[in-house]
């Protein structure tokens, strides 16, 4: 294990009101301990109609649990109905912005040229980027998946300060993986999140690709956390559906506990 700190996200996606995202969020505090908090970085990526009030309970409960958003446009201000900026989030405390999840991709048609100018807008702003990237099932069957991460890898943080990347997160997903069931072997995690970290090294240098955090996404449960976490290129995880259940989460969250057979 290396010594970056790991970092567990949760990404509720378009799932929870805000009545329910206070009840999640106050569960979850039940259930981690300062030892869970001390050795992992947690962070909570509710809607938008959500952020408010879980930011509210966080402060309020001084819960050592981050403020993340799921997303956030890169204009700072605009007529650009529907949508939020950056400093809107960071006005809320907003601490990580997950950006290029392939949902916004594939759904969105979100470009590798939007990605990294959210990437920008971000690190403006004062957050961090939670930048994503990830192969298709077509994509890697052809022998493509390593292109095409490394690919949007070197797009997203196009033009970013290494002193800057060294402090982002990458999570690497498979997109076949997402809400499948399916995941990815943990040796084949650690073998694309070592090229994503590989990748960064070429960018931005060996320092920032040492200091910068790699998520693996893709379908993680309490199950498999343990051993994907054990890889020496996985640093967290960007977590799904397991997110929703405050014990399910909070089990991902003590992986360490299982690992050390506690």
């Amino acid at each position: 294990m290396s010594d970056r700190k790991p970092l567990i996200s949760g990404n509720w996606k378009m799932h929870q009101n805000h009545f329910e995202a206070i009840q999640l969020v106050q569960k979850l505090s039940y259930v981690l301990t300062n030892e869970d908090v001390d050795a992992v970085d947690v962070s909570v990526h509710p809607p938008f109609t959500d952020i408010r009030s879980v930011q509210t309970v966080l402060e309020a409960d001084r819960i050592p649990v981050s403020l993340g958003a799921q997303h956030c446009h890169w204009e700072e201000k605009g007529a650009f109905t529907g949508e939020v900026s950056p400093l809107m989030l960071a006005k809320l405390d907003v601490e990580y912005v997950i950006c290029g999840h392939s949902e916004r991709r594939e759904l969105f048609g979100e470009t590798d040229d939007d990605v990294n100018k959210k990437v920008h807008a971000i690190l403006k702003a004062g957050m961090t980027p939670i930048m994503c990237c990830g192969e298709t099932d077509a994509e890697r069957e052809a022998d493509q998946a390593e292109e095409k991460v490394s690919g949007q890898v070197r797009a997203g943080l196009a033009k970013v300060k290494p002193d800057q990347v060294a402090g982002m997160v990458i999570a690497y997903e498979p997109i076949w993986a997402i809400g499948t069931g399916k995941t990815a072997t943990a040796e084949d995690a650690q073998a694309m999140c070592a090229l994503v970290r590989a990748t960064v090294s070429e960018v931005a240098g060996r320092e920032a690709a040492d200091s910068i955090r790699i998520q693996y996404g893709g379908s993680v449960k309490p199950n498999n956390a343990p051993e994907l976490m054990t890889q020496p290129d996985i640093d967290g995880a960007l977590v799904g559906g397991a997110s929703l259940d405050a014990d399910d989460f909070g089990r991902i969250v003590q992986y360490r506990l299982v690992e050390s057979g506690s």
